[in-house]
């Protein structure tokens, strides 16, 4: 018994390794994650992201980095792509911008336990580049489908090429940000704020005054549409 327990068990861990989640925390089981319908989408789509064929950033890549956080999440984050650690661990945001997307998620009350983190592209491009338009267009269905799967209440897009993949590019970040939007993404309705990538941050900590507008303006919708967050 014991050892038919221990195989499952290495079943599990090897399943949610290969769709690229935390679902355990403190070799502890995290029962909020019961959606198994929306695990094996996940699942599908972690899948089709791996078997691309003709991507040059999938050949110059490491691994594919698919997403981190609560899949049952309300709230979700769009970055641009991997960066080099971001390539080493397989996890969206583990960097230094990662560090500071943390402090700046911990400022209202929001940690990777409560929120889905995702990026626009999902292999690294080569020397940290921003992805170019036919890259973005080509991952741009993968992204939809990753939306609708989520579903979430509030989308977060960090940056430019967030805000350009989902929004277009009529209007630049600096205008953009700190105003909603709701938009239908394939079958997901959602509202939508744009906000300065934490990597922008670090280069220009004099901007950090507006991202923090924005954090706050996130802070009250959450209230508005009276979602409750996870603590633990």
């Amino acid at each position: 018994m014991i050892k038919k327990n221990s195989i499952k068990i290495s079943k599990l861990i090897k399943y949610y390794n290969f769709i690229n989640h935390n679902f355990m925390y403190d070799n502890k089981p995290i029962n909020r994650y019961k959606n198994s319908d929306k695990l094996l989408k996940l699942k599908k789509l972690y899948s089709a992201l791996s078997n691309i064929k003709n991507c040059e950033l999938k050949k110059s890549a490491t691994n594919l980095v698919f997403s981190d956080g609560n899949p049952n999440a309300k709230v979700m984050l769009i970055g641009e792509g991997p960066g080099s650690n971001e390539d080493k661990e397989g996890l969206p945001f583990v960097g230094r911008a990662g560090q500071l997307l943390d402090k700046m998620l911990l400022s209202i009350k929001l940690n990777r336990r409560n929120v889905y983190i995702t990026n626009v592209v999902n292999y690294r491009p080569p020397q940290n580049r921003r992805p170019t338009e036919i890259e973005i267009k080509r991952y741009y269905p993968f992204l939809v489908k990753h939306i609708e799967i989520i579903n979430p209440k509030i989308l977060v897009l960090l940056g430019s090429t967030a805000l350009n993949a989902i929004i277009g590019d009529s209007e630049v970040i600096s205008k953009a940000r700190g105003k909603w939007k709701k938009l239908k993404i394939g079958n997901c309705n959602t509202d939508v704020i744009c906000s300065f990538h934490p990597a922008f941050l670090m280069r220009q900590p004099e901007q950090k005054k507006y991202a923090w507008v924005d954090l706050k303006m996130i802070k009250k919708k959450l209230l508005e549409f009276n979602i409750k967050i996870e603590k633990k």
